[in-house]
């Protein structure tokens, strides 16, 4: 076995034992985050970003054909199952899940790697805080609320605002990184180039892969 890649299995398993699994189970209101660092913004990002903030209520998907419905209908029965421990509440899951799916869409992202991405983070917590400040399901940082709204850290609690953020925030730097998603990841979580962070996001990844063929159709 190459003693580096050894290593590196061996930092991930101590992280995935440590720094995230211990944290959420034993301090109730905290969740685990890194430092995402201001910079500047593409146009696009910003405009994004400030409709969250100016748009209070959930997106309601459109679709061009009846059966990129009944897919997503497939996809949100499959979902919420698997949520359904964490968030047992029926209205509350089914709102998150139409907002990420939504959200993911938008911003061009895989939705099972948003979800997954949501479990390290907060662990579906919606008023999780880290101790970098980080708040909300995808754990963004109060920064961006002063670069680009009112600067009320509380709006990052909100649902739609929080998701909205994250997706465009991880979609940025998904470009910054020409693609790469590892690298991109990293930066989200104020950790790139190192491993722990996103091997943990990829593994949870898995547990949300839907497998089903039929095509999509979101409309706009």
């Amino acid at each position: 076995m190459n003693r580096g890649a050894g290593a590196q299995r061996l930092s991930r398993r101590r992280w995935l034992a440590t720094g995230a699994a211990l944290p959420l189970a034993a301090l109730p209101g905290l969740a685990q985050a890194g430092s995402q660092l201001e910079e500047p913004l593409a146009d696009a990002v910003r405009a994004a970003l400030s409709a969250a903030i100016r748009n209070a209520a959930p997106p309601i998907p459109e679709f061009n054909d009846t059966e990129s419905r009944l897919r997503y209908l497939r996809w949100l029965g499959a979902m919420g199952d698997r949520l359904y421990r964490r968030i047992p509440d029926r209205r509350e899951r089914l709102e998150l899940l139409q907002t990420i799916w939504y959200e993911c869409r938008r911003a061009g992202l895989e939705v099972s790697l948003v979800l997954g991405l949501i479990q390290v983070e907060s662990n579906f917590r919606r008023f999780a805080i880290s101790s970098a400040g980080a708040r909300g399901l995808m754990q963004v940082m109060p920064f961006w609320t002063r670069v680009i709204g009112d600067g009320d850290p509380a709006r990052l609690f909100h649902m739609q605002t929080n998701l909205r953020f994250g997706c465009q925030i991880l979609r940025h730097y998904l470009d910054r990184e020409r693609g790469d998603l590892f690298m991109a990841l990293g930066r989200y979580n104020g950790s790139r180039g190192r491993a722990p962070y996103p091997n943990a996001v990829f593994a949870n990844q898995r547990h949300y892969v839907f497998d089903d063929r039929a095509p999509a159709g979101l409309a706009g």
